[in-house]
This record gives C-alpha cells, sequence and structure tokens, in this order.
C-alpha cells in the first residue's frame, strides 16, 4: 500500500492489516490431542511405568499413548507383562480421555471451577462431542458423562462375577480396565496376567458372561451419544426419532448378525472352529462380528482366519462405528449416505431419500471425500510398509495392520511388535489421522478462509 496524501498536504499512512491468530476449532482440537498424547508419552517412558525399571523406547511408549488417546488398541508391548500398576492407570487415563473426547473433560473442570462456557468454547464442545449444533451442549456433556461412567460400572461389576473368583483382588481392577476398555472401543487388555503375550480374550471364547458382556460394552459405546441422547428423550418412540438413530440403530443390526453369519460360513473346515460346539462356534462368530465396529478384542487368533473372513473384517474395520461416538472408521452414516446416492445415481433421480427425507447433496460430497481420502491413505501406508519391511510380514498382514490403524480399531494380524521403527511412526499417524479425522486434520492445516470472487467456466469431461 502507498501513502496517502490529503488536501492540506498531510500524510495518511495506511493502517496495517491485522492477521487473526486465533486458531481454528480444528486446530484446537488437533493440538489438544496432541498434547494429551506427547504427555502420556512421556510418563509411559519413565522407568515408573515399566516393570523392568527401565526406560521404554519413545517409538514403543508414543505408539501406545496414540493407540490409548486415539482407543485403537495396537500395541507393542504387552499392557499386563511390560507396563506397571502406574503405567496401566495412565493408559486407562488416556483411553478415558479419548473417549469421551478432551474437550469434555475441559469443559467438566471449567464447571467445576465455576467459570462461564462461552459460544466458542460450545462449538469447541459441539465439534468435539458430534452434536448437531451448540444449542443444548452442556445438557449433553452431562447426560454424556452420567451415561458413560454408568454404564462402565455397570459393565465392571458385571465383568466382576467372573474375574473376581478368578484373581481374587485384582479381578476387581479388571474389570474395571476392561470395562472402560470396550466401552471406549479401545482393544486393550490385562490377560498378559496368564502368562501369553498379546493373548486378548481368547482363553474366554466359550464365556457368555464376558462375551456378551464386552459386545454389548462395545457396541454401546460405539452407537454415539446424540443416539443415545435422543433415545432417552423419546423413549421407545420409534417414529420421533431422529433419521440419524434410525440409521444408527438399522445398521448395527444388520452390520451384526449378517456379518456372524458370513464368519460362520466361511469359518467351516478351518482350524477356528475346529473341535467347538455349535454354541461356543455362535459366540465366537457373533464377537468377531462386533469387534470389528473398531474394538480390538479378539476371542480366536485373528492370523487364523480363513482370507475370506479377514477381507469381511478389513470391510467392517474400514466401516466402522457410528458418528460422535468411541468408534472409529468411515463412520456407518457415511457408508449409507454413499450407498443411497449411489442407488440415486444409478435410477437417474436428482435427490437423495432416505426414510421419506431428502439429503442435503453437500453431504454426498463430504462422504465421498472423507471415503476417498482413508482408502488414499490406507493403500499409501500399505505401500510405504511394504517397501520398508521384509519379505516374511504379507500383504494380507500390512493391508489388515492399517486399516486397524486408521479404523482405531486394533485388531492385528500379530506384526505390530515386528515393525520397524518407520511403520510405527507410519502407524501412530494413522491411528492419529483416524481418531480425529482425516477431513478435521485437513481443515486444521487449511488456514485461508478466502473464497475465490470469481466463477470459472464450465466445462465437460467424459466420466466413466
Amino acid at each position: 500500500m502507498t501513502d496517502t496524501q490529503t488536501a492540506d498536504g498531510g500524510v495518511i499512512k495506511p493502517r496495517k492489516r491485522k492477521l487473526n491468530r486465533k486458531p481454528s476449532t480444528m486446530q484446537i482440537l488437533v493440538l489438544g490431542y496432541l498434547a494429551i498424547i506427547l504427555l502420556g508419552t512421556f510418563f509411559l517412558c519413565l522407568p515408573i511405568s515399566a516393570k523392568n525399571g527401565g526406560w521404554t523406547a519413545f517409538i514403543d511408549s508414543l505408539l501406545v499413548a496414540t493407540s490409548a488417546t486415539c482407543v485403537t488398541g495396537l500395541i507393542t508391548v504387552d499392557t499386563f507383562l511390560h507396563w506397571t500398576t502406574f503405567g496401566q492407570v495412565v493408559i486407562i487415563l488416556l483411553i478415558q480421555i479419548g473417549g469421551l473426547g478432551f474437550m469434555t473433560f475441559v469443559t467438566l473442570f471449567s464447571l467445576a471451577l465455576g467459570r462461564r462456557i462461552g459460544l466458542f468454547e460450545r462449538g469447541l464442545i459441539a465439534q468435539s462431542a458430534g452434536a448437531f449444533g451448540k444449542g443444548g451442549i452442556l445438557r449433553l456433556i452431562k447426560r454424556i458423562l452420567i451415561f458413560t461412567f454408568s454404564v462402565e460400572l455397570l459393565g465392571a461389576c458385571i465383568l466382576m462375577t467372573r474375574f473376581v473368583p478368578e484373581f481374587g483382588g485384582q479381578g476387581v481392577w479388571f474389570a474395571f480396565f476392561h470395562s472402560i476398555s470396550a466401552f471406549c472401543n479401545a482393544g486393550f487388555d490385562l490377560m498378559g496376567v496368564k502368562g501369553t503375550e498379546f493373548a486378548s480374550l481368547t482363553s474366554y471364547s466359550d464365556d457368555w458372561v464376558v462375551n456378551l458382556t464386552i459386545c454389548a460394552l462395545i457396541l454401546v459405546g460405539g452407537m454415539g451419544y446424540v443416539v443415545w441422547s435422543d433415545i432417552w428423550d423419546k423413549r421407545f418412540r420409534y417414529r420421533q426419532y431422529r433419521l440419524h438413530t434410525r440409521i444408527v440403530l438399522w445398521s448395527a443390526v444388520i452390520l451384526v448378525f449378517l456379518p456372524a453369519l458370513l464368519i460362520f460360513a466361511f469359518e467351516q473346515g478351518g482350524s477356528v472352529l475346529e473341535g467347538k460346539g455349535p454354541a461356543e462356534s455362535f459366540l465366537i462368530c457373533l464377537f468377531q462380528a462386533v469387534t470389528p465396529r473398531t474394538a480390538g478384542f479378539n476371542t480366536v487368533p485373528i492370523a487364523e482366519l480363513s482370507d475370506s473372513s479377514i477381507l469381511l473384517i478389513q470391510i467392517l474395520m474400514f466401516i466402522g462405528g457410528n458418528s460422535g461416538s468411541t468408534a472409529g472408521g468411515v463412520k456407518v452414516t457415511t457408508m449409507v449416505v454413499i450407498l443411497f446416492g449411489l442407488y440415486s445415481s444409478v435410477r437417474g433421480h436428482k435427490d437423495i431419500v432416505i426414510g421419506k427425507r431428502s439429503l442435503d447433496l453437500s453431504l454426498a460430497k463430504q462422504a465421498m471425500s472423507l471415503f476417498t481420502i482413508y482408502l488414499i491413505f490406507v493403500l499409501t501406508a500399505t505401500l510405504i510398509i511394504c517397501a520398508v519391511e521384509p519379505q516374511n510380514i504379507t500383504l494380507r498382514d500390512v493391508s489388515f495392520e492399517c486399516v486397524s490403524a486408521i479404523a482405531t480399531v486394533g485388531l492385528t494380524t500379530g506384526i505390530t511388535p515386528l515393525l520397524h521403527t518407520a511403520s510405527k511412526f507410519i502407524i501412530t499417524l494413522l491411528m492419529f489421522s483416524g481418531r480425529l479425522g482425516v477431513l478435521t486434520l485437513a481443515s486444521a492445516m487449511m488456514t485461508s478462509k478466502v473464497q475465490p470472487l470469481t466463477k470459472r467456466p464450465t466445462e465437460k469431461i467424459l466420466i466413466g
């Protein structure tokens, strides 16, 4: 800018434009999770956290802290055999914060200190909790806290009936740890107490109480707080539910029982169901159908499943849970919008109609963007890790690991501890991206909000 001269010969200096350096909502969410992960990494690195009394390698501590905060479950060291009680407490706190969203905890402390929650903070909370708007946010947060702690307490009490007789007083800690881990869809376990590393819940494949309790906690946590709030307000008046709630409920039924039947069919004649009775076989297939909803527990060795079951589980992991929940993946509603958009396109319809409701076409654009970016992340990470790792780690194992990481699931064929440092860092980035959402990360990095003033000429290209 040049100086401007006035009529009396004076000079007006142009004002310098002040840059808006206030971070966006997305940036605050990203930085908040990053700060929690780094703090957790610091605590896990300390000798007090490891049973051998030594320092834990930074990359292993970083991966475990990220896995806990992003409620994933991928680990390089066994949670019980490596970490002390202090380290286990750090992990479960990271899981709880990551599952609820760190803005929920910020709000909790603000309310405890008597601070007023402004509009900007309400926007942050709405983004973190997956709410539709800023209205009624504080009521939703209170409901989230009460509902979460009540369900986790109930789950822990049920699990105590199995763990206390088996482990004594230590079973109380085990019950709470697994209840929180299951509700938050984290997949961390303490079953290394039986002497086998990375065993998960394989010793309980025939235990109906443990299996059904963990499955219920996974499904309840993966439904989403907005869904349960809607159900609480309208009780069992199904017709009054939001379209979002109805989609989630129907999807939950379809994506549990259909995959369970398919896994049962795929594993006939395989080693997983060999020698198992009908009841235990049903329980195994049901659990393996529920856990890809980004939970990360398993009651049979994943590596022993057939290729068909592995591919099906990868698809389920990629879809994930529901928006605004503790689950990851591209989300069920994203896939529903894509499928109905595909149906509308094939039929030549202009609008996307679901349940006698027309959806905003911008949702289809956002859904396709999310699906495409997740797919690009998975393919790129798989390509790089396959190039880095030795030939004895197969494409099947690497692709499964990458989908599990970005969908924040935690299931693995057993290669996580064997990965090189570069591959572990890639898995860590995938978990971080998956928990926050790749669109959130992209929005956080794109600080420019200036829209172009000109409209470019329209041109056609050939498609298909």
